[in-house]
Order: C-alpha cells, then sequence, then structure tokens
C-alpha cells in the first residue's frame, strides 16, 4: 500500500523546493552579471544578419509548451494515483501548478490579441 504524506511534510517540501529554486536562481543572476562584466566584449550583430521569429512563431511555440507541461502533468497524475514509487505529490503538484500558470498566461495573451484586433477592426477609415 502506497503510504501518503500529510500536507505538512508536503508543505514543508514545497517550500523548500521554492527556496532552492530562488537560489539558484540568485546564482544564475550574479554569474549572469559577473559575465558581463569581467567576460570579453562581444561584437554586437547588425541588424540584417539577425533573424527575429514571427509572432506566428512565437505564439505556436507557447502553446506547444503549454501542450507538453500539460501531458507531463497528465503524466504524473496518472504515475501518482498508480501508485508508482518514483513519483511523489510535491512533483505531481508543481507540474500542475507551472501547468496551470502558463495556460493561464496563454489565455491572457490571447484575450489581448483579440482584444486589439477587435479595436482595429473599429477604427474609422
Amino acid at each position: 500500500m502506497v503510504q501518503r504524506a500529510d500536507i505538512n511534510s508536503v508543505l514543508s517540501d514545497i517550500r523548500s523546493l521554492r527556496s532552492q529554486m530562488m537560489q539558484n536562481q540568485q546564482i544564475q543572476q550574479d554569474q549572469s552579471v559577473r559575465g558581463r562584466i569581467d567576460g570579453p566584449r562581444q561584437v554586437q550583430e547588425t541588424r540584417e544578419t539577425q533573424e527575429v521569429p514571427s509572432f506566428s512563431d512565437m505564439l505556436g511555440k507557447a502553446v506547444n509548451n503549454v501542450n507538453e507541461l500539460q501531458q507531463n502533468t497528465s503524466e504524473l497524475r496518472t504515475a501518482y494515483e498508480m501508485g508508482d514509487p518514483n513519483v511523489d505529490i510535491t512533483r505531481v503538484m508543481i507540474a500542475a501548478q507551472k501547468s496551470s500558470v502558463s495556460f493561464e498566461a496563454l489565455t491572457q495573451v490571447r484575450n489581448r490579441v483579440v482584444r486589439a484586433y477587435e479595436d482595429i477592426m473599429n477604427m474609422p477609415i
């Protein structure tokens, strides 16, 4: 039988993971700043050599990313429900929150694009 963790230990695990994530982000930011200050200067590329992705490409990548996160969450949930000992509730909950936040962000972007389109269509000619 699979033992279920109590809520206090789960919350403690989530808090410790969050603090570790924040520390890692701080270290990466410090290294990034140090690299910009101490590192050699890079030659700026001209505008012709830089390729700017189109809005549709960026939106497509965002939709695919959200889809992958939701599929990963679904797989983790199924594995946890089936009693897989390698999947714990914290991983499932974190994956669920990631997919939820990314879906909400994508929905907000879609709403703003639709609103901008409606504004443009309502402009007098």
